[in-house]
């Protein structure tokens, strides 16, 4: 019993981690790689494989992306379903597709194409002209982007054919050059800046502003006609031809009859795709004969007739020019490479963690080397390995210093721990990284107190410490006199937040000490057990060890944080400046005793979903991260929508309500408990 109980818990981790990737890769946003994510779903349908009483219709090897949000336009039920490829990751499993395709059909060919890393999306031409453009969405229903589509280049608004309706399939990129551009102007506006081009792509065609589409520069690939006459819809390269005789822009393609031919033009598009100007992350191999491809369905999920062969994550050689180092808030020393430009996924880097001694002796790393590089979930450049046989003569392993650069005090290697650490508390490098942690949103939030500001004050020497913060409003003249914020309207709006900020609930504050190992998360169920400062502070290892989430090395660096007498002292001070230094009494058995919610999508009046659990907790009642039987009522503010959950809940007759209808019936005493 125990083997199933931790297989379904397994399960119910993966499904609800791939559909969190899902919902990211929808938005544009990259939280993890390719690669990565293929692998989740490889281990996925292997369990639902061995156990086939896992599968469930919203299962992730059922669905299509996510559910659709209204960004660009409203959404709209495609003609034709949206639906994705199916992936294999070596050449064998190819060959086996193509083998399986002959039996049946000895006299097939096949196209070989380019697959581009952009956002699909779906024309519709009626009489000639361009009618819908359409995001994928679901699979089965997308966004209307047509307006943004309109400004694209590639998009053709009419075409010169006699044919009454064309139903197009391509995929929306960006251009390296395009993406470069648009973040260059992103920094200059101080505005965030896009991952990879993908995630910028999709951002740009889901976005309101049709002007914005235009300027930041998309392009599209033609990839399949998913309607129309039947000159059309006889031959996929045929098809194709006619396209770019309409003045369409179609992805490359290649005809191959043999396996030699298929792995050949596989393996060149893998060779060329560093010196692209544009992202690509596989090659599809496509039956030509689009009559034949009904004869090999490949799920609910997948179109027929397909298959993708995914190429591993990309990386490169360069050489290491130089090592930096840093200190961060802790002491904790920081190196990083610094390497010849080279371009991955889509972007320009030029820098890598090093992370400590340990990592730098195992990979042999010194300046001058040459190492290779990838990019952790398509963001993060790291460094894999070193290549030793092109090691020059001279360079030897990197050692990090004794003695810190910023401050000139000890760097010491505590036992058992890689790390090493600038001993000294006063040193400035330190102190900078403590003030920006407390002023950021994961601790205190104080609106408009940015990095910069913090630098500034620092450098000024009206900040040498946390409690520092709170005197600032006896320095506003200074302030005003030297603009170290601004002019009057900012520094005054800086100085209100900051008053402000003595209301936030204790465990912000908890988290804006930098205690290592305690976040915001950890901080707040810490508090929530000891209630009070004053009682945080008299814990024991012990007693702190007996709090959910507490493990030992936690336990040891609160006990070792509050015996410092300059650290508690701190605290005084803080107290004495009037912060909130301890929870809410809040009376037990409150109103949602004995209920379970479930929550799900976004949330508008909380910060985020961690602060409406807190708040449902606090009032006695529980969360769960499903839907069952069990669950009173699901929390979503877009109750339409097709999400698992959602599905989940309306099968189980469980209510799906907004937030906003949560807090009413909450204030009219609704949920009273019995």
């Amino acid at each position: 019993m125990n083997n199933e109980n931790e297989k379904l818990s397994e399960y119910k981790k993966l499904t609800a981690e791939i559909r969190k990737y899902n919902e990211a890769y929808e938005a544009g946003e990259a939280i993890v790689s390719d690669y990565e994510y293929d692998q989740l779903m490889l281990r996925l349908k292997a369990m639902e494989r061995e156990d086939p009483s896992l599968l469930t219709d919203d299962s992730p090897t059922q669905t299509v992306g996510a559910s659709v949000k209204r960004t660009a336009g409203v959404t709209v039920s495609h003609n034709v379903p949206m639906l994705s490829i199916q992936d294999v990751f070596n050449k064998e499993d190819v060959l086996d597709w193509v083998h399986r395709v002959r039996e049946i059909h000895p006299d097939a060919i096949f196209c070989v194409e380019q697959k581009i890393d952009g956002l699909s999306m779906t024309l519709r031409y009626t009489g000639g002209k361009l009618t819908m453009a359409e995001t994928r969405g679901d699979g089965m229903i997308g966004e209307d982007v047509t307006v943004n589509a309109r400004v694209i280049p590639d998009v053709r608004e009419s075409i010169d054919t006699d044919t009454p309706y064309l139903e197009v399939r391509g995929e929306v990129y960006m251009s390296h050059a395009d993406f470069d551009r648009t973040n260059e102007e992103q920094e200059l506006q101080g505005k965030k800046t896009f991952a990879n081009p993908r995630n910028c792509a999709a951002g740009t065609l889901r976005q309101l502003d049709p002007a914005m589409t235009k300027k930041r520069g998309l392009s599209l690939f033609i990839f399949n006609v998913q309607d129309g006459s039947p000159e059309f819809m006889d031959s996929h390269f045929e098809g194709l031809r006619r396209l770019r005789e309409l003045g369409m822009k179609t992805a490359p393609s290649a005809v191959c009859r043999t396996d030699e031919e298929i792995i050949s033009e596989i393996d060149r598009i893998g060779e060329m795709r560093g010196d692209l100007a544009y992202d690509i992350d596989g090659a599809v191999v496509k039956i030509d004969r689009i009559a034949y491809r009904s004869d090999f369905p490949a799920g609910a999920k997948y179109s027929a007739g397909h298959i993708a062969y995914k190429y591993p994550p990309e990386e490169k050689e360069t050489v290491i020019t130089d090592i930096e180092i840093s200190i961060g808030m802790t002491g904790r020393v920081n190196p990083t490479a610094v390497f010849e430009p080279i371009r991955l996924c889509g972007t320009t880097v030029q820098r890598a963690t090093l992370h400590n001694q340990d990592f730098i002796n195992n990979l042999h790393i010194g300046i001058g080397d040459t190492v290779v590089v990838y990019k952790s979930g398509e963001i993060i450049p790291k460094i894999k390995r070193s290549v030793p046989e092109k090691r020059p003569v001279g360079v030897s392993d990197f050692r990090l210093p004794d003695v810190c650069p910023v401050c000139g005090g000890p760097i010491v290697q505590e036992e058992g721990m890689s790390d090493k650490k600038c001993i000294n508390p006063n040193c400035p490098a330190q102190l900078e990284r403590h003030l920006i942690n407390f002023v950021g949103r994961s601790a205190m939030d104080i609106k408009g107190f940015g990095e910069e500001n913090v630098l500034t004050l620092v450098r000024e020497k009206l900040l040498a410490g946390i409690a520092d913060i709170y005197t600032l409003k006896d320095h506003r003249q200074e302030l005003l006199d030297k603009k170290l914020i601004g002019l009057e309207k900012s520094t005054d709006k800086l100085l209100a937040a900051i008053e402000n900020s003595k209301k936030n609930e204790p465990w912000r504050l908890l988290a804006g000490l930098a205690i290592e190992n305690v976040g915001s998360t950890s901080a707040r169920t810490i508090m929530r057990h000891f209630g009070s400062f004053e009682k945080l502070m008299q814990a024991d290892r012990e007693t702190l060890l007996s709090v959910k989430d507490v493990g030992p090395a936690t336990a040891a660096a609160i006990v070792s944080f509050f015996s410092a007498a300059e650290n508690r002292e701190l605290i005084e001070k803080l107290s004495a400046a009037g912060l909130t230094m301890a929870e809410e009494v809040k009376s037990a058995g409150s109103e949602l005793t004995g209920k379970t919610f479930a929550v799900t999508g976004d949330v508008h009046k909380f910060k985020n979903r961690n602060e409406l659990t807190a708040f449902i907790e606090e009032r006695g009642g529980k969360c769960a991260g499903s839907v069952s039987k069990k669950t009173f009522a699901l929390i979503n503010n877009d109750p339409g929508s097709m999400s698992g959950k959602n599905k989940k809940a309306r099968e189980l007759g469980i209510p799906i309500i907004t937030e906003e209808e949560f807090l009413r019936a909450l204030e009219e005493g609704e949920y009273n408990a019995d």
